[in-house]
């Protein structure tokens, strides 16, 4: 599962191994000066939007990598039954991270806590 981290000035995204391959991309970081919203995602697979490339899809199952749609760049790592924190971006070359955890509620709680900081 990834873990969702703020490392100094920096939102990570940490993933497993395997996660790695099927999204064929590594750990996402980007400033939290590019943070616009974070909230939590009940059902993430549904807010998954665009088409994938690069990633890995199984529609109802899973979704990781990145989805694209016009002015949209989605990376996703989520999967069915987990919930989910959204992070809104600007600038980058990611528009939205959708990150699958066990607690989306003190992941977010945290990057606003980071983001009040900064």
């Amino acid at each position: 599962m990834a873990v969702v981290r703020i490392d100094g000035d920096a939102l990570c995204v940490e993933l497993a191994g395997a996660e790695k391959v099927a999204a064929c991309h590594g750990d996402v970081r980007v400033p939290l000066r590019a943070v616009r919203t974070v909230e939590v995602v009940d059902n993430p697979l549904q807010a998954v939007h665009g088409l994938r490339a690069p990633g890995t899809g199984l529609p109802g199952v899973l979704a990781v990598g990145t989805w694209r749609a016009p002015g949209v760049a989605l990376f996703a790592v989520v999967r069915r039954g987990e919930r989910a924190v959204r992070v809104m971006l600007a600038g980058g070359p990611f528009t939205e991270l959708l990150i699958g955890c066990a607690d989306p509620e003190r992941v977010a709680d945290a990057i606003r806590t980071a983001l009040a900081s900064a």
